[in-house]
């Protein structure tokens, strides 16, 4: 099984409101796995939950604003692999009619 922490842990740990974490699921900005009524955040989804408690409490950014920033990095995220996927099908077509 992957690592995980806790609800509390997180809490206590990085010294954030219970209802942000709550609220961070319930938007759908993060997944959780709930065991004997205990909610449970994955290692592998830290740096996400990292990246939404620095924007909310630093930057002072509301949960609607973390959701619309992070989507449309999801989305530029897939834009730049595509972008790249793009780039060598024309490099390979350049290479083949280079060699005609």
């Amino acid at each position: 099984m992957s690592e995980r922490i806790s609800r509390e842990e997180l809490v206590r740990i990085y010294n954030i409101e219970i209802t942000f974490f709550d609220d961070l699921v319930e938007y759908g900005l993060l997944n959780i796995h709930v065991e004997d009524n205990i909610h449970y955040l994955m290692y592998e989804d830290l740096p996400d939950f990292e990246k939404f408690a620095n924007w909310h409490y630093d930057l002072e950014i509301n949960l609607p604003g973390l959701e619309v920033i992070h989507n449309m990095l999801k989305k530029l995220d897939a834009l730049k692999r595509r972008n790249r996927e793009l780039m060598n099908k024309l490099s390979a077509l350049n290479d083949q009619y280079e060699d005609i």
